[in-house]
């Protein structure tokens, strides 16, 4: 635990990547095993559980510290993370106490896995015993695996250089081993740094590579004819692999989804061993998007029903080949890998009755023509086209110059400032967290949670109306009197049964302070739902 620790506070202090690199480099050249995959498992964005409410935490850290308990939340409120108030709260660790020298395997496998089954008596006890034997940089870490949210600032990309290194080989071949997860035990980290391969690396997929927002005017990517365009599909980023007779189904985070999508597994099993496709999963019946709302409820079912089978059919639309006959294709130019995904007679969507597909491209003389094809998407239930150059090989994570996302406009309404709740980190003490709502029948109602669109000036701004301005309270969370007007944008909008006001919103953010315009002035319910009735035959989001 004292090695990882050291490990989070070193990642912690610095910037740079040489630094972070040599850091994890020297993390893992020392590490056993069973420490390094615990590890490997964070660093890497693996899935945490909450072991204990953090309100049990906060009770119990102000009774141990005899403070009472609305203190420990001004604290917080100052501080702006959990695990540091409490690590600073708390009396320091006995001194005849046993200290916290055992490794991050043994701290999780005796203080956070038996939490997960023990009655309130038994969870104070373990967690109070921690506390006893850690010191503040210590419980600051652990109080972070408690609650799930060990997030520590490096990438991907950078874990798998440091433990290439280490290894003695490629990187390349250590990001391709590390897709897919699987590294839950010290054996699984020590094939890692075998020089042949496994069985898990057959279903594995390959590092996606990812576009950039295009900022610039399309004209200053140089001719149009260098260029592939294709539909930006509002579905699931994912890869189909089919190797040693076997077939899986991931998404972009790396998950197995196989069991979601059994149709399109059927489907693969039709394709030449040794193939890879990249492409999108989409809900689609008919020759008719359903949205990714839909998809939504196929994504992470381990059991599908013929019902939801019928109600949401699914379909893989590739639009890169990154394998043929075992042979990875990621470094020939786009161009070749699309004549070889051409060459596998997929039909072109839209294929009704089809479950893979291959992504059209959009033929255009000029940037204006593809520009006028671009103001379609909407209506076809798209987000923009993606722009890819015809030359460019297949990368790993985000290259700037290569892929672009040129997507259409955001959807807009002018939202109100109902709630608020201080932010984190170097928001700490701000409200920055803000719920925002329109109107319907008279009364506001909450539409979205939106926590990014302004600048650092006009959030301290807004902390001080907001504190000006609050009729109440629920816990942290401010109530606020209507006063402020934001023009809020998103991606799309769909019916909901999840949400009190029928609505849902996605990826909603603040693009400006409408200081022109007065509460009475913003967006209503039925606004929304015109722009919902506008859109092509949206699925219902449950």
């Amino acid at each position: 635990m004292k090695d990882f620790a050291a490990l989070y506070w070193r990642l912690d202090a610095t910037t740079g990547t040489s630094g972070k690199l040599a850091a994890l480099r020297d993390y893992f050249s020392a590490a056993p095993a069973d420490d390094a995959a615990c590890a490997l498992h964070l660093l890497s964005g693996g899935k945490q559980s909450r072991a204990v409410s953090t309100t049990l935490l906060r009770e119990w850290a102000a009774e141990a510290a005899g403070i009472p308990l609305w203190l420990l939340e001004e604290c917080y409120a100052q501080v702006g993370d959990l695990a540091e108030t409490l690590a600073l709260v708390l009396p320091p660790p006995k001194a005849d106490a046993a200290p916290g020298e055992a490794g991050l395997a043994a701290w999780i496998r005796t203080t956070i896995e038996p939490l997960r089954a023990a009655d309130e008596p038994r969870k104070k006890e373990i967690v109070r015993d921690a506390w006893r034997r850690l010191h503040a940089d210590e419980r600051i870490v652990w109080h972070k695996l408690l609650t799930g949210g060990c997030r520590v600032g490096v990438s991907r990309t950078l874990v798998a250089r440091a433990l290439a290194e280490v290894a003695g080989i490629d990187p390349a071949v250590m990001t391709h081993r590390l897709m897919g997860g699987g590294i839950g035990s010290a054996d699984d980290y020590r094939r890692l740094f075998s020089s042949e391969p496994g069985d898990a690396d057959s279903q594995r997929p390959y590092p996606f590579f990812l576009a950039s927002a295009l900022d610039e005017p399309p004209e200053s990517l140089g001719p149009v004819a260098d260029w592939q365009a294709e539909w930006k599909w509002d579905g699931a980023r994912g890869q189909v692999v089919r190797r040693g007779g076997a077939c899986a189904v991931w998404t972009r985070g790396e998950e197995l989804v196989s069991d979601s999508f059994p149709e399109i597994v059927a489907a693969a099993a039709a394709l030449p061993d040794g193939i890879v496709l990249d492409g999108e999963l989409l809900a689609v019946r008919a020759d008719a998007l359903l949205g990714f709302s839909a998809l939504s409820r196929r994504i992470g079912r381990r059991r599908v029903t013929k019902k939801v089978l019928a109600d949401v059919p699914c379909a893989f639309v590739a639009y890169d080949l990154l394998e043929e006959a075992g042979r990875d294709l990621r470094d020939q130019p786009l161009a070749e890998r699309r004549r070889k995904l051409e060459a596998l007679s997929l039909p072109a969507f839209p294929a009704p009755g089809a479950t893979l597909q291959l992504s059209p491209r959009l033929a255009a003389a000029t940037w204006a023509e593809l520009a006028a094809t671009r103001a379609s998407a909407r209506d076809r239930g798209v987000e923009g086209l993606m722009l890819k150059r015809l030359a460019s090989a297949y990368g790993t994570g985000r290259t700037r110059g290569e892929w672009w996302k040129w997507k259409i406009e955001p959807l807009e309404i002018d939202a109100v400032l109902l709630y608020a709740q201080a932010g984190h980190g170097r928001r700490a003490g701000l409200h920055s967290d803000y719920t925002l709502g329109v109107w319907h029948e008279g009364r506001l109602v909450t539409v979205a949670k939106a926590y990014s669109g302004l600048t650092d000036a006009e959030i301290v701004e807004v902390d001080r109306i907001v504190r000006a301005t609050t009729v109440g309270k629920h816990g942290p969370v401010r109530i606020c009197s209507p006063t402020l007007v934001f023009q809020l944008a998103f991606e799309g909008v769909a019916r909901s049964t999840r949400h009190k006001s029928g609505v849902a919103v996605r990826f909603p953010r603040i693009v400006r302070w409408r200081r022109d315009k007065q509460p009475e002035d913003a967006g209503s319910l039925a606004d929304l739902f015109a722009m919902i009735d506008a859109l092509p035959t949206p699925e219902p989001a449950t």
